[in-house]
C-alpha cells in the first residue's frame, strides 16, 4: 500500500511508472538480494541498500545522507524490519527532497503577479534543451496560456530550425532571425512581440557552449539585461534542462550551469530509457534547486511536472 495519497490522474501516474520503470527494477533487484532471508535490517542490509542508491546514480553524497537517517531510525526503533524499509526508504528520501526546495505541483502553471512570465532556457546541446521547450509550450497552451517561443540558440542552424518545426506543431508563434544573429537581440524582439500580443508565456531558447564557459557566462547576461529592459525582472525563471540518461555527468553540467548563471529550476530529461533516475534526488539535494520538470518519453504528454510525492512512490512502491 503505497504511503502517499494520489495526486496524479490515472493516465499520468502510468506515464511515470513506465518512465521510471529501469530505474525501479535495478533498485529493487539489488534489495531484494540485500534483504533475502533476513528479517531485520541490520549492517549488511544498509551496505547493499548503499550499493543500489549509488548505481542508480543517487550519488555518494546523497546516498551517505539517506543512510544516516535509516540509521537514525533503526537505533531509535531498535527493531525495523526488511518489509519495512522500503516505506521507511520511501519517507526519508520524500523528507529530503522537501528541504531541498521542491514545491510540488499537479499542473503546468505560472504565476498570475505579472505578464508575461518568461522563462529563459539553458543547457548543452543534446540534452532535449529545444525537445523540452516545445513539449513546455504544448503544456501550457493545453493550460490556457497564451506563449510565444524565442529562437535565441543562434549558434546552430538546427536548434532554430527545430524551433519553427515545434512552433507549428504546438500552434504557437515564434520569433527568430536565423542562425548567426544576435542572441539578445532575438531575446528583445521576442519580448517586445510578446507584450504586444499580451501573452502569458514566453520561453526563450539559448546556446549550450559550455566549453567556454566565459563566453557563455556573458552572452547570457547580456540576454538578461536586454529583456530586463522591456519586462522588468525578466527571466522571472532560469530553467537548466539536463539529460537524466548521464547520470554523474548531468550533475557535472549543473555545477558549470550554476557557476556561469542563477539557474532557479531544472528539468530533467530522458528519465525512460535509463536506470539511473536517482539522479534527480541527487542534483535535487546536491544544488537545493526544485526540479520542476521531468521526461519520462518521447511523446508531447511525457514530460510532466515534477511531484516528489508521486516520483518516489513510482520508484519506490511495491506494487
Amino acid at each position: 500500500m503505497s504511503i502517499f495519497k494520489k495526486i496524479f490522474s490515472k493516465e499520468k501516474k502510468e506515464t511515470l511508472n513506465k518512465g521510471l520503470e529501469k530505474t525501479k527494477e535495478s533498485v529493487f533487484s539489488k534489495l531484494s538480494r540485500a534483504v533475502a532471508g533476513k528479517s531485520t535490517v541490520d549492517a549488511d542490509v544498509l551496505d547493499e541498500l548503499e550499493e543500489a542508491l549509488i548505481t542508480s546514480d543517487v550519488g555518494v553524497k546523497t546516498t551517505v545522507k539517506i543512510i544516516e537517517r535509516i540509521e537514525e531510525r533503526v537505533a531509535k526503533d531498535k527493531f525495523l524490519n526488511t518489509s519495512e524499509l522500503n516505506t521507511i526508504l520511501q519517507e526519508e528520501i520524500a523528507a529530503l527532497l522537501e528541504e531541498n526546495n521542491s514545491v510540488d505541483q499537479t499542473e503546468f502553471s505560472v504565476p498570475d503577479t505579472h505578464k508575461p512570465h518568461v522563462i529563459m532556457v539553458v543547457g548543452v546541446n543534446g540534452v532535449g534543451k529545444t525537445t523540452t521547450i516545445g513539449k513546455l509550450a504544448h503544456q501550457f497552451k493545453k493550460a490556457g496560456k497564451s506563449v510565444v517561443l524565442g529562437a535565441a540558440d543562434t549558434f546552430r542552424a538546427a536548434a532554430v530550425d527545430q524551433l519553427i518545426i515545434w512552433s507549428e506543431r504546438v500552434g504557437v508563434p515564434i520569433v527568430q532571425q536565423g542562425m548567426n544573429a544576435d542572441p539578445a537581440s532575438v531575446a528583445y524582439d521576442t519580448l517586445e512581440s510578446a507584450v504586444k500580443q499580451n501573452a502569458d508565456v514566453v520561453l526563450i531558447d539559448t546556446a549550450g557552449r559550455l566549453h567556454n564557459k566565459v563566453n557563455l557566462m556573458n552572452e547570457l547576461t547580456k540576454i538578461k539585461r536586454v529583456m530586463d529592459k522591456i519586462v522588468p525582472g525578466a527571466p522571472h525563471e532560469i530553467l537548466l534542462v539536463l539529460d537524466g540518461s548521464t547520470g554523474q555527468n548531468a550533475i557535472e553540467q549543473c555545477t558549470q550551469f550554476t557557476q556561469a548563471t542563477d539557474v532557479s529550476a531544472l528539468a530533467l530529461t530522458k528519465l525512460d530509457g535509463t536506470a539511473k533516475g536517482g539522479v534527480v534526488i541527487g542534483i535535487s539535494d546536491q544544488f537545493s534547486i526544485p526540479v520542476k520538470y521531468i521526461g519520462v518519453g518521447e511523446g508531447m504528454e511525457d514530460l510532466q511536472v515534477f511531484n516528489k510525492m508521486e516520483f518516489v512512490d513510482s520508484l519506490f512502491s511495491l506494487k
